[in-house]
């Protein structure tokens, strides 16, 4: 077992502390948790508290809105054809639904002849982003706009391409853009370019697109109350494309999960009964619950299913997609898992691959539709930097994830000379390279790597805000701490510690794999405590009856009708 680090969060000045405590009648603890959040005064806290509408930016901030506004009317207003384009992840097929939904609804109203299509690249065939194919479709088939999603701002030889050929791009995209080799769209709308001065840099992709919406309805008087239901997808996009849940994604997330608790659209109603998906949906259960169906229809077969779904108002036709997506799920968890299972078996037997600062494997056999996954997985191992690649239409194609605190794609972009191309993000990037490039590629990596990370980078960290006496936790403190959601990247469900707990009664095992324990302080009530996984690393050691620190959240355990405060165990140490 590895021993995870306990790293606590600056505690805030003592006089914002009181200052809250005073303002707003709250615990010291729980003013504490605001102000390690930013929220340091009573307007700030109201803010906070009630998110608003109201605290949207303008979409004209944004660099070239004023401009795609005006292409997309008149493309309207023409009756040209328009394509939507997004990638086949769940940001992308979400910015589909939502763009193309909206406009065919509200704008098309729903008719037959409208001039409008979606378009979503095949991940085996095109690729990510931009396909050639894809550019090839909408000139042949006489679309005069692209408007991309999620994609788009690396792709400048194939919009290159389109305006040679007569078809005109919007790109709404959030990746990292090369500010000094943006491609010859009409308009790019990207919060990251260094010459925006949007004040919000991390929307998604669907959130980039719904304010090109949301600029559209304010210039042509439309209500904004069309717009609003589509937040439900906003959501998701947020959720799963792991973006900071603060500022503009905050208000966006908690209309959006008001929105998906409320009246959720029928596709996504259908998938939360697919994954017997119960209780108030919350950032977690759409992470684990509603993402990996929806990006399975892109993994192992076409995302095209996901946007059907998405956009379908037909019940029937709603279980029926998300049937064929919980099947494509299950066949993605099959493959992810062995694939995992083959590549920390690569890592185990190579005594160079065990001691290096980063992972890159390749095996020309692994499903491309799950490697990013597998890059998870082994990090979850060995917490380092990895890139798993495998053979698509004779190169290497890549995904790579980072660890907290990595900028993995900083680290990509130094072994430029040896890929084809690359994009992505801090922690996640995708790339391709000739396969005669992979062992170059590999030294390179681990020399930047190796030259860039901290040592504390390498071994697994868990973030604590405060620790805490167990008597601290009562239902009031959970109800007002709850209120600080929706949680998530900067915006994190408290973890806590409490050291010097004892035993109540013996740890019992559940399922052989998970560990259960009641535990006490001094003068606190009893707490039930549950560990995942839990049981290898700690029963036998708890069995000796020695005090010890407990590092958890705090949830509602909801059993028989009864509600209770229950601890969801991170790490243990005796």
């Amino acid at each position: 077992m590895t021993e995870k680090r306990w790293i606590y969060k600056p505690y805030p000045s003592q006089n914002i502390v009181d200052e809250l405590v005073k303002s707003i009648n709250l615990s010291p603890e729980l003013a504490t948790l605001l102000a390690q959040r930013g929220v340091t005064s009573f307007d700030n806290a109201k803010a906070f508290f009630r998110p608003d509408l109201s605290q949207l930016h303008h979409p004209f901030l944004m660099k070239d809105m004023d401009i795609a506004v005006e292409r997309l009317s008149a493309a309207i207003e023409n009756r040209e054809k328009i394509l939507i384009y997004g990638d086949y992840d769940v940001d992308g097929t979400t910015s589909v639904a939502t763009f193309y939904g909206f406009l065919k609804k509200y704008i098309y109203e729903n008719t037959e002849d409208s001039p409008l299509e979606f378009y979503i690249p095949d991940r085996y065939q095109e690729g990510y982003g931009v396909s050639q194919k894809g550019v090839e479709y909408a000139a042949d088939n006489g679309f005069k706009l692209i408007v991309s999603l999620d994609c788009g701002i690396k792709s400048k030889d194939k919009i290159t391409w389109a305006k040679e050929n007569g078809v005109d791009f919007i790109v709404c995209d959030h990746h990292r853009p090369d500010d000094n080799d943006l491609p010859p769209a009409v308009a790019i709308l990207d919060p990251k370019r260094s010459d925006c001065e949007y004040p919000f840099k991390e929307l998604t992709g669907c959130g980039v697109g719904f304010k090109l919406l949301q600029a559209y309805c304010l210039t042509k008087g439309i209500s904004q109350e069309f717009l609003l239901p589509y937040l439900d997808l906003v959501v998701t996009s947020i959720s799963c494309d792991i973006v900071p849940i603060v500022g503009e994604n905050r208000v966006m997330a908690f209309f959006g999960l008001k929105q998906l608790n409320s009246n959720p659209r029928t596709g996504l109603k259908a998938l939360m009964r697919s994954a017997s998906l119960e209780g108030q949906m919350d950032i977690t259960k759409v992470v684990f619950g509603l993402g990996p169906r929806i990006n399975a229809a892109g993994r192992i077969k076409h995302a095209y299913d996901a946007v059907n779904l998405l956009l379908t108002e037909n019940e029937e036709e709603a279980l029926e997609f998300a049937a064929i997506i919980g099947k494509h799920n299950t066949d993605r968890k099959g493959l992810d898992s062995s694939i995992t299972q083959e590549a920390l078996e690569m890592i185990e037997e190579n005594a160079g691959l065990l001691n290096a600062k980063s992972t890159v494997l390749f095996n020309k056999e692994w499903h491309k539709g799950v490697i990013g996954i597998v890059a998870s997985r082994c990090i979850e191992k060995y917490h380092r930097p990895t890139i798993i690649l495998t053979e698509s239409h004779g190169q290497a194609a890549g995904s790579a994830r980072s660890v907290p605190g990595f900028d993995v794609y900083e680290a990509i972009e130094e072994c430029a000379e040896h890929l084809i191309q690359f994009g992505g993000h801090t922690f996640a990037a995708g790339l391709s390279l000739e396969l005669s490039q992979i062992e170059f590629f590999r030294q390179k990596f681990e020399e930047v790597v190796s030259r860039k990370i901290l040592p504390e980078q390498l071994s697994p960290m868990i973030e604590v805000d405060m620790k805490i006496n167990l008597g601290e936790i009562t239902e009031k403190f959970h109800r007002i701490m709850s209120q600080m959601s929706p949680f998530g990247p900067q915006n994190m469900t408290p973890v806590f510690v409490s050291e010097n707990v004892q035993l109540y009664g013996n740890p019992v095992k559940m399922k052989e794999k998970h560990l259960k324990i009641n535990v006490l302080q001094q003068g606190s009530p009893a707490f039930t405590c549950v560990g995942f996984g839990m049981v290898e690393d700690f029963y036998e050691e708890l069995l000796h009856g020695n005090p010890f620190s407990i590092c958890y959240t705090i949830e509602v355990n909801e059993w028989q009708g009864k509600k209770s405060l229950q601890l969801m165990l991170k790490d243990i140490k005796v």
